[in-house]
């Protein structure tokens, strides 16, 4: 071979390797990509904490109690926040028996998801079951299932293992979960929470004014603070 034919074979062998280079680094990454894309479906969604459906008087949507009753109850929170699920099963409960069953208030809950991803993919999700007429049975379930913040509870395919355990429509649910049909929702709350000056949850308004704990104004209110605005509100007075 003479020295001329020598180096050309060399220049055309570390082309064919460049090629086989460029070619493997290509497959790699869509390898990469397919696990990324196809890993997720397959893992566990872990252990799912079951709830019992309760029954809610005059339930409508994100709202309960009577529409035409005096006092209104707005109350704004955060699905991974841990005030929130503390303040949601024990204070709210309380509210709704004692001001809401009997007529004299009506409760509606705000979207207000800022602590992450998995607050805003939450509220997402809970909007998708009111789709379906389970809007509070998705709120009962999601504070059950609550784990930390940012911790992975809340990711799409627990939220959608969710909606399975409460027998929704899963394949309406994931197309709404997936297409995020109520974002404008969300945010038309999370601006009307900043506009009466929210900024932590949960955080509860009655009959528009923002309630605050007069000795810690930093701390969620106490049921007994509560119940004094809105017997206040009943009696169009000032506590």
């Amino acid at each position: 071979m003479s020295k001329r034919a020598e180096i050309r074979e060399r220049r055309d062998r570390r082309r064919r390797q460049q090629r086989w280079l460029v070619v493997g680094v290509i497959l790699t990454a869509a390898l990469i990509l397919v696990v990324l894309l196809v890993y997720p479906s397959f893992t566990p969604v872990g252990d799912i904490v079951q709830i019992t459906p309760r029954a809610m008087a005059r339930a409508d949507g994100t709202a309960v109690g009577d529409p035409n009753a005096p006092v209104l109850i707005e109350l704004y929170e955060d699905f991974q926040c841990p005030a929130c699920r503390a303040f949601s099963t024990t204070t709210v409960p309380r509210l709704i028996q004692y001001f809401v069953d009997t007529g004299q208030a009506r409760l509606v809950f705000r979207q207000y998801p800022f602590i992450g991803t998995e607050s805003m993919q939450a509220a997402n999700a809970s909007l998708c079951a009111n789709e379906q007429g389970r809007f509070w049975d998705y709120y009962d379930i999601l504070w059950a299932n609550w784990n930390g913040e940012n911790e992975g509870a809340f990711v799409d395919r627990r939220l959608i293992a969710f909606a399975e355990s409460l027998g929704l429509d899963v394949q309406t649910f994931r197309t709404c979960l997936d297409s995020h049909p109520h974002q404008s929702q969300i945010d038309s709350e999370l601006a009307a929470g900043e506009a009466l000056g929210i900024h932590s949850t949960p955080s509860i308004v009655v009959n528009g004014k923002l309630i605050v704990d007069p000795l810690n104004p930093n701390s969620v209110p106490s049921y007994d603070i509560l119940a004094a605005e809105i017997g206040a509100a009943l009696a169009g007075a000032t506590p």
